[in-house]
């Protein structure tokens, strides 16, 4: 199968998966009932992504991709870490308001057994959040800010970012933000951490 026919495929798969998601929970959506709604064999959910756990990761990973990609070019080429911040955060905050990331955190919520929670941490915020942390390392490194240390300021990003918007998401007290929303909040948060870590 050619590479870009089986990442269209995979996509298919996932959007199916999402679906499957809202409609059943994480526990009762099974690698056959998405194969047989993806109309794919069992097998090739198998060999593609190992398991149910190995499909829900990749789906997270896909979700925080732009996120990632967008702080791994800063840290790679050295872009001002403010500048950077002022770049990822419409497109993380988006990432974690919509429906996809919604979607998971619920489902998340509802499984007693914490396999989806771990899953999403791991390939969500564990895997993003170091990159934040070596970013505004840099920036404190190069006297651009000041903090305690970079971990307690990637927190304090996050926390002026996110708030309890994504909570509020989940329990469906707030709808989808509108671009305008994400780019007001995101603007405001960048404009709070500067103040708060200003060299």
């Amino acid at each position: 199968m050619r590479e870009d026919t089986k990442t269209r495929r995979q996509a298919e798969i996932e959007t199916v998966a999402y679906e499957l998601l809202k409609e059943r929970g994480y526990r009762s959506t099974s690698m056959l009932d998405i194969a047989k709604a993806a109309k794919a064999s069992n097998e090739t959910l198998y060999r593609w992504y190992g398991d149910k756990n190995g499909l829900f990761k990749t789906m997270v990973e896909s979700n925080a991709g732009a996120t990632k990609a967008a702080l791994d070019a800063a840290i790679r080429d050295e872009v001002d870490p403010l500048e950077t911040l002022v770049h990822v955060a419409p497109i993380l905050l988006s990432m974690l308001l919509g429906d996809k990331a919604i979607s998971l955190n619920r489902a998340a919520a509802a499984d007693e057994s914490g396999e989806l929670g771990a899953t999403i941490a791991a390939a969500g915020r564990d895997s993003v959040f170091p990159l934040i942390e070596k970013l505004i390392g840099r920036g404190l490194e190069t006297a651009a800010l000041a903090a305690p240390s970079a971990g307690v300021a990637a927190e304090w990003f996050l926390s002026l970012l996110i708030g309890d918007l994504q909570i509020r998401r989940v329990n469906r007290t707030l709808p989808e933000p509108s671009d305008e929303n994400i780019r007001a909040r995101a603007a405001a948060a960048i404009s709070a951490f500067t103040k708060l870590c200003r060299a």
